[in-house]
């Protein structure tokens, strides 16, 4: 199991760091989904930096593995939130499909990693 946790953190790190610079940053793709969402563009860079603040615990998980169950949990909760954001659009499956796999691996991770989570610095 820990060899799959490791495969997904490092998918969702990466998948998370790449969405979230690119939130932070302003990229135009980012810019009119927020527009689409009807949502204000200082909350594309508030999720960006909650997105990169994720995987940077899922990056610090590969050697503490208690911040890759905090990490998975917190990016599993914020795809709930993007999951919803899509569903009171009414995108299409097809649009809403990529956060929704995203999530699902978050919350894979964390189930793996869920008995770490009592090790996280001020749990103990």
């Amino acid at each position: 199991m820990d060899i799959l946790a490791f495969v997904l953190q490092g998918l969702l790190a990466l998948a998370f760091l790449m969405a979230g610079l690119g939130k932070i940053t302003g990229s135009k793709m980012h810019v009119e989904g927020f527009k689409h969402w009807r949502l204000p563009q200082w909350f594309r860079v508030v999720t960006g930096i909650v997105e990169f603040v994720g995987a940077a615990a899922l990056i610090i998980g590969f050697w503490e593995s208690s911040w890759a169950a905090a990490g998975a949990l917190w990016l599993g909760v914020t795809a709930i939130g993007g999951i919803l954001v899509h569903v009171r659009v009414k995108d299409s499956f097809k649009q809403t499909f990529p956060i929704v796999l995203l999530g699902l691996l978050s919350l894979i991770v964390f189930f793996i990693r869920s008995s770490e989570l009592s090790d996280f610095p001020g749990f103990n």
